[in-house]
């Protein structure tokens, strides 16, 4: 990897650290959105990043569950490969973080119904929680659909 690709992918790292991921992961996804071709086996990342298969692994799992990269075969290669799907799955990306906001907002209704006859300020800290992942729900919701309505205008032909 050229030393500034290198770097990219270091500093992709750090950040999602900082993100709540993984920096593996990070890393990889950096790797995987300047490979060229698209492709990258396990052993590639690991080579290239100088990490063991069993952080590829870890990290690709990391990356794959929210749709930001995907397990591809190569006709004539056994190993998997992988390639970068962020930039084509906004879309899916921000629907996954939906799908969690929701999970909070249930989680935080179990919990709010488990402090009744607790401290009053045990339930209003839950209920706090749930208030602000309901807001987050209508705020993703909403930017969504006006990314989508951006990449409809985006693509309409001139």
């Amino acid at each position: 990897m050229i030393g500034d690709e290198r770097h990219f992918s270091d500093e992709l790292g750090n950040f999602w650290e900082d993100a709540g991921g993984s920096r593996m992961a990070g890393r990889v996804l950096g790797a995987l959105l300047l490979a060229e071709p698209r492709e990258m086996s396990s052993s590639e990342l690991a080579t290239l990043l100088g990490i063991s298969a069993a952080s590829v692994s870890t990290a690709t799992r990391e990356l794959i569950r929210p749709g930001l990269v995907r397990r591809v075969r190569v006709p004539g290669r056994r190993e998997d490969h992988f390639v970068a799907t962020m930039g084509a799955n906004m879309t899916g990306f921000i629907t996954s973080r939906l799908a969690l906001a929701q999970r909070w907002m249930e989680l935080m209704l179990r919990g709010e119904q488990l402090a009744e006859g607790k401290d009053p300020a045990i339930r209003d800290q839950l209920v706090e929680i749930r208030s602000f992942y309901e807001f987050l729900a209508e705020e993703q919701a909403g930017m969504l659909a006006r990314w989508e309505q951006r990449q409809r205008e985006r693509r309409r032909p001139a």
